[in-house]
């Protein structure tokens, strides 16, 4: 069964009534909502201003307080669109109540998407790292410099110039090693010498050629130490202190000069060798 125009035009005029009805009915409600609205909006512009001065009173970082900010912009004009509505008679607790059955239907639906937000603020707030820290995810073992760290995902650097990109949802529930939080580092390097070897000289000799390196930390002493006896050698253990800058330059030259040391005292470093003995009898 088709519509007449003229059917069309009377729903027309019939839903117009009732629109200028209930515009008549709600003038005044509509009015105060109106005036509720300019008052609120310039309020929540005021408290907004203040929170953000308290922010960058109290040195937030700004990606933390931009965040926060937008959070409470977004809670405080909701509450203020939920009360207007209220006014001119919504029924305000089911539309809550719906917002609230859509919210937990998508927060279910998002589950992993929610705890990597969740991650991204807790990175932001405790601050285990920053832009440009040198870190290791020891769950999948995934490292380099951190270029970014965005809500969900962090995105770090390799020195291969590869970019790894990991939830923050995996960072904040796996232990981490920061490895530039610090300006020094201990570098820690060991080498094997022969058992027919002077172990008293082998280590007068280390620490003489570890003092004179140029990326040693002069206030911090070194040390050379007996770390084990092993099946083919003595292993000794050598450590100084380095800048975080020199870690590697210093960790490729000293490694090269204990070798090229040894060469000059005719100290051995000795490898796997397989000695078979023949019984003549047999």
């Amino acid at each position: 069964m088709f519509l007449t125009d003229m059917d069309n035009a009377n729903m027309l005029d019939e839903y117009l009534d009732k629109i200028t009805k209930w515009l008549l009915d709600k003038c005044l409600a509509i009015i105060t909502m109106l005036v509720f609205l300019f008052i609120a909006f310039k309020v929540a512009k005021l408290i907004l201003k203040i929170i953000k001065r308290s922010f960058e009173r109290s040195k937030l970082d700004s990606s933390v307080s931009g965040f926060l900010l937008s959070l409470i912009r977004i809670a405080v004009y909701s509450i203020i669109i939920i009360m207007a509505a209220a006014m001119v008679g919504f029924q305000v607790t089911s539309l809550v109540t719906i917002l609230g059955t859509a919210g937990l239907a998508i927060g279910l639906a998002l589950q992993g998407s929610l705890a990597n937000f969740a991650g991204g603020v807790l990175i932001l707030i405790m601050k285990p790292f920053k832009v440009g820290d040198y870190i290791v995810e020891n769950d999948k073992k995934c490292e380099g410099t951190v270029e970014s760290i965005d809500i969900f995902y962090t995105k770090l650097r390799t020195y291969d110039n590869k970019q790894i990109v990991i939830p923050n949802g995996n960072i904040t529930n796996n232990s981490i090693t920061n490895v530039t939080s610090n300006n020094c580092r201990m570098l820690d390097l060991s080498v094997n010498i022969s058992y027919k070897q002077d172990i008293k000289e082998a280590k007068e000799v280390l620490t003489a050629m570890l003092e004179k390196s140029q990326y040693r930390l002069k206030d911090r002493d070194v040390t050379v130490f007996v770390d084990s006896l092993g099946e083919s050698g003595i292993k000794l253990g050598v450590r100084c202190w380095v800048s975080i800058a020199d870690y590697w330059n210093a960790k490729w030259e000293i490694t090269e000069n204990i070798k090229n040391t040894f060469d000059e005292h005719g100290i051995e470093i000795p490898y796997n060798q397989l000695d078979v003995h023949l019984d003549k009898n047999s």
